[in-house]
């Protein structure tokens, strides 16, 4: 089995099993092992994974990490437990005094859900403050996955790793400080587009008052820029596309698309475009450069967002042609399965959309 379907089965084990893990060593036994044998590991032989290896540190004769990765006897990688309970943030320091005094030059501090990877790119033998890569099993990404890659046993080359480190380090940070100020500009990034476009006195009033514009501004920006995008899509698309207008596409249990098909065909309206374009610059988050896989089927009755084109991997559905405007999102029962219907929230406004960032993630969550 591949290690994305791996990781995969591994992130919906963790999702049932969680609440029933209570302690660190139940942590290290259901989620922390399997996930390094998926990567290849022998988690049963000391030779390749050390459990309890000793660091020599001086002022805590000893002590010791809670698992070494070793290559010829010594150690590569230093991987610090804690239960699934635990927030990591507490914990850091802790991996850092084992990590100058070994040969390693990684080291991974874990939960078992939240995975850090370290190195010591400021300064030489001395773990960074920051993780160059972080990862949560209970939402990966693609690119992630990928990334993971580079720390199997078959793959592994500490080279190839610190190349990357250092771009995955800082694009990713660059991704948190964008993803902080689109949704709430901070302070000092006001400021600093103020600076720029206002010749006015900056009193608090004004900068309340551009604090809202230049969210909403932000936003439209992405939004602009993923409807371009669509659009270069769309008319390499209808350069290509054959249609058949006598053919009869039926969704699965969808009996709104159960009808005789006529010479009409659904118009899909500029409205219902920047609606995806929205759409997609939600997903963003979470899809990364994957947001292609978001993709469009347009109906009589609407206008469906999928995931991979697939009509039954559906997030969301615009219902733009009567005279008031919904999202809807698939119907999910109390087991977490996804039902024949949907539920519909009336939109005021295209902007609206944005209300419901965490229905479309958990509608994607359902596919992923």
């Amino acid at each position: 089995m591949e290690l994305r379907n791996q990781i995969e089965d591994l992130g919906k084990k963790i999702k049932i099993y969680k609440e029933r893990i209570s302690n660190e060593e139940m942590t290290k036994t259901a989620f922390i092992l399997p996930f390094f044998e998926a990567l290849g590991y022998d988690t049963r032989n000391p030779f390749e994974f050390h459990p309890e290896f000793t660091a020599d540190l001086l002022d805590s004769k000893g002590e010791k990490v809670d698992y070494a990765i070793l290559n010829n006897d010594k150690p590569q990688i230093l991987i610090e437990a804690k239960s699934c309970n635990d927030n990591l943030d507490k914990h850091d320091k802790q991996l850092m005094r084992y990590f100058h005094t070994t040969e390693a030059k990684i080291g991974i501090l874990t939960n078992g859900i939240i995975y850090k990877f370290y190195t010591d790119l400021d300064e030489p033998n001395k773990m960074d403050i920051k993780p160059f890569l972080e990862i949560d099993l209970l939402n990966i990404k693609d690119t992630e996955i990928n990334e993971l890659k580079k720390f199997s046993k078959k793959d592994f080359d500490i080279l190839n790793i610190l190349t990357s480190a250092e771009e995955l380090k800082y694009s990713g940070a660059i991704k948190k400080l964008l993803k902080v100020n689109f949704d709430m500009p901070s302070e000092s990034f006001s400021n600093y587009i103020l600076g720029e476009i206002y010749d006015g006195i900056k009193t608090q009033k004004v900068k309340d008052k551009f604090a809202l514009i230049i969210k909403k501004s932000l936003n439209e920006f992405l939004n602009d820029i993923v409807r371009t995008k669509l659009e270069g899509v769309l008319e390499n698309n209808n350069n290509n596309l054959e249609t058949s207008k006598n053919t009869l596409e039926v969704e699965e249990n969808d009996v709104e698309s159960i009808a005789v098909i006529t010479k009409e065909e659904p118009e899909t309206t500029q409205e219902e475009l920047e609606g995806l374009g929205i759409v997609k610059s939600i997903l963003i988050e979470f899809l990364g450069n994957e947001i292609s896989r978001v993709e469009y089927k347009d109906t009589i009755s609407y206008f469906g967002i999928l995931l991979d084109g697939n009509i039954r991997k559906w997030i969301c559905r615009l219902r733009f042609n009567t005279e008031n405007k919904y999202i809807a999102f698939p119907e999910v029962d109390a087991n977490g399965n996804k039902t024949n219907k949907e539920i519909k929230y009336l939109l005021n406004g295209l902007n609206d959309i944005y209300n419901y960032k965490n229905l479309l993630k958990e509608s994607l969550d359902l596919y992923i």
